[in-house]
C-alpha cells in the first residue's frame, strides 16, 4: 500500500513494524498474518531485543506484548517513549489478561494509541496495523516534501541575493550617464525633463534593489550591526532634512524630548526612520507628518511616527509582512515596513501600528544598548 504523490514521487519503499513477544509461537503467527509487499517485519522476543532493533530501524508502528520476563510491555514502552529516536513510534498493546481497566490506563500512561485482548481478530489488527502504516507514509512523504522546499527556497533566496548585488553596477552607471548628460545639455528643457525621469526611476530601482538586499540578509541570517554610541535625534534632523527636499510639499514635524542617545547602528536606524517617514508622507494626504522621539534616563528611547489616514482593517494583522503588493495596491515591493519592522527588533523594539481618531501611529521602543 505504497502512497504516490501526485508528481510521481513514492513514499520509502519499505517500512518496519515491530514485533515483540517473548512466545515464539505468537510471533511467527503475527508475522504471518501482517506480512506483505513493503512491510518489513521486525520480530523481538525481548524488551532487550527489541531495543537493540530500535537503535538500528527507524520503525512505523510497535506491537507490545504486556506480559514478558525482566521488561514487560509497559515498561519497554517506557523506555522507547525516554528514547529521542523512538519515542513518537505509535505502540499497540497487546495482553491474554481478562479485560481490566486499570491495566488499559496503565498502558495508555506509558503511550499506548490501543489496547487489545487476545486472541485478536485477523480483521482488527490488519486495519489497525494499515492506518498506522499508511500515516507513516503520509508523515515520510511529508518530509521529503518539506526538505525539497526548504531547498528550493534556500536557492531562491540565494539566487535573489546575487542577482540584486549584480544589479547595483548597471544601475550606478545608468545615474552616472545621467548626471553626465544633464551637464552636456543644460540647454535642452525636453532633454533635462527626460533625464529627470530617467534619475528618478533608476534611483526608485535602486531603493528597490537595496531593499531586496536587506530582505536577503534578513532571511539568511546575515544582518550585521554596526553599533556605536549614536544621538538618534541627530539621525532623525538628517533624515527628515532629505525627505524634505525629495517631497517639497511634504510637512515634516520633528520632536524631540529627553536623551535620544542608544547604543545602535546609525545606518540602520537612518533607514528605519527613513521607511517609516517616507511612508507617512505618501500616504498621509496634505496634513503633517508629526515624527517624535522621547527619551527618558535609561528607559528605552520611544519612536513615534504620525500622519493623517486609516490602515484598512484587513490590511492592518499582515502590515509588517513582506511583499503586501501582493495584496494591497503599493508603489514599491512591499519590503520598506517590513525591514523596518527587522530594523527595530534588531534594536530591541516591537514595531507596531495602530489606527487613532483619523491617524495612523507607527511607534516601537528601541532599547538603550543593543546585546
Amino acid at each position: 500500500m505504497n502512497l504516490i504523490d501526485p508528481a510521481g514521487a513514492t513514499a520509502d519503499d519499505c517500512v518496519n513494524l515491530l514485533i515483540v513477544d517473548d512466545v515464539p509461537q505468537n510471533l511467527v503467527a503475527m508475522e504471518a498474518l501482517l506480512r506483505r509487499d513493503g512491510l518489513n517485519i521486525l520480530c523481538a522476543a525481548s524488551g532487550a531485543e527489541a531495543l537493540e532493533l530500535l537503535l538500528q530501524h527507524e520503525v512505523a508502528l510497535a506491537l507490545l506484548d504486556v506480559h514478558m520476563p525482566e521488561i514487560d510491555g509497559f515498561s519497554l514502552a517506557e523506555l522507547m517513549r525516554g528514547s529521542q529516536r523512538s519515542r513518537d513510534v505509535p505502540i499497540i498493546f497487546l495482553t491474554a489478561s481478562p479485560n481490566d481497566p486499570v491495566r488499559a490506563f496503565k498502558g495508555y500512561e506509558t503511550g499506548a494509541v490501543d489496547f487489545l485482548h487476545k486472541p485478536i481478530e485477523p480483521q482488527v489488527i490488519m486495519s489497525k496495523v494499515n492506518v498506522f502504516i499508511e500515516l507513516y507514509q503520509q508523515k515520510q512523504l511529508l518530509k521529503a516534501r518539506n526538505r525539497d522546499l526548504e531547498h528550493a527556497l534556500k536557492l531562491n533566496e540565494t539566487m535573489m541575493a546575487v542577482l540584486t548585488h549584480d544589479l547595483r553596477t548597471p544601475l550606478a552607471s545608468i545615474l552616472l550617464c545621467a548626471d553626465k548628460l544633464a551637464l552636456d545639455l543644460p540647454s535642452d528643457s525636453g532633454v533635462q525633463r527626460t533625464l529627470g525621469h530617467l534619475e528618478n526611476s533608476a534611483q526608485r530601482m535602486a531603493r528597490m534593489v537595496e531593499q531586496l538586499l536587506d530582505f536577503s540578509k534578513i532571511r539568511t541570517g546575515g544582518l550585521r550591526l554596526n553599533c556605536d554610541e549614536c544621538d538618534v535625534g541627530e539621525v532623525a534632523a538628517v533624515v527628515v532634512a532629505e525627505i524634505a527636499r525629495a517631497h517639497p510639499q511634504a510637512r515634516i514635524e520633528l520632536q524631540l524630548e529627553g536623551d535620544t542617545r542608544l547604543q545602535g547602528d546609525p545606518d540602520r536606524l537612518a533607514q528605519l526612520l527613513s521607511n517609516l517617514i517616507g511612508n507617512a508622507v505618501l500616504h498621509g494626504g496634505d496634513a503633517p507628518v508629526q515624527v517624535g522621539l522621547h527619551g527618558a534616563g535609561h528607559e528605552p528611547l520611544r519612536l513615534q511616527v504620525r500622519n493623517a489616514g486609516r490602515i484598512p482593517d484587513q490590511l492592518l494583522p499582515r502590515l509588517f509582512e513582506p511583499f503586501k503588493a501582493s495584496f494591497h495596491d503599493s508603489r514599491g515591493l512591499g519590503l520598506g515596513l517590513f525591514i523596518a519592522s527587522e530594523f527595530a527588533r534588531a534594536h530591541g523594539g516591537t514595531l507596531v501600528a495602530r489606527n487613532l481618531d483619523g491617524e495612523v501611529l507607527l511607534e516601537t521602543a528601541l532599547q538603550r544598548r543593543v546585546r
